[in-house]
């Protein structure tokens, strides 16, 4: 049997924190803030089918169901921002420089991935009832599959972490930002995300249509775009473009 509380229910071994998570939400047995936490994961996954692949017990696996009648459909993005800052403030508690939000969905540490974010969502008609926030957080692991630009917690500061600590901290950065977004403070937390986004003013190259090009970041918009310029202002959605070299 997991070990269930209000704030988090702690598993050590399922397929995928968002399926048991979701499967709570189909069954109306969901909490609004509650965590869902893997010791160790089987079938993770990320955004546009990618796996997502974690060490047992060295990383924060973690799952957060929150009720968002609040939020209009449309403003799916304002929750990508604040669940992006609640994990950029939980890097922040233990190392001070170098973490940035990649658009859409990462987080970096010195130029490397350290998490990943992939948030489902359950719609009825034009009602937004639940998202289902997962978020895996590399911590202790030292070892990644070679070709992965990874860094972990450890590798940064030296130190072994309590994961589960952690998680439970993850979900109080996590929810204390889904609360001023709730309050109205989206404008701020889009300034904030834009102040850490990751090679904003600097040129990178972009894969669209199998064509590689170069541009400069300049930010994301208030809908989720993605604002660069080269010759001209160019501005692209979600799965529009792909990284090239990172």
């Amino acid at each position: 049997m997991p070990a269930t509380s209000k704030k988090m229910i702690i598993l050590e071994k399922v397929d995928s924190t968002n399926n048991y998570a979701m499967a709570l939400v189909q069954k109306a047995e969901a909490i609004s803030g509650q965590g869902v936490f893997a010791m160790e994961q089987t079938a993770g996954r990320g955004r546009r089918g990618k796996t997502w692949k974690s060490q047992g017990g060295e990383n924060v696996i973690l799952t957060i169901n929150n009720q968002m009648h609040w939020l209009r459909v449309q403003q799916q993005f304002q929750l990508s921002v604040a669940v992006a800052l609640g994990c950029f403030d939980l890097l922040s508690e233990y190392i001070k420089e170098n973490i940035k939000i990649k658009w859409p969905n990462d987080i970096f540490v010195n130029d490397r991935k350290a998490g990943g974010i992939l948030i489902e969502n359950v719609i009825k008609g034009n009602l937004w009832q639940w998202a289902v926030i997962g978020i895996g957080l590399n911590i202790n692991q030292e070892n990644f599959d070679r070709g992965i630009k990874a860094i972990s917690l450890k590798q940064v500061t030296g130190i072994n972490y309590d994961v589960v600590e952690l998680a439970h901290e993850l979900i109080q950065t996590v929810t204390s930002r889904i609360s001023q977004l709730e309050s109205g403070k989206f404008t701020s937390l889009l300034s904030q995300y834009n102040e850490n986004l990751f090679c904003r003013n600097k040129v990178v190259k972009l894969k669209k249509d199998n064509i590689v090009f170069e541009t400069q970041i300049k930010k994301i918009s208030s809908t989720g775009e993605l604002i660069t310029k080269d010759v001209v202002e160019r501005r692209f959605r979600f799965d529009e473009v792909q990284w090239q070299g990172v």
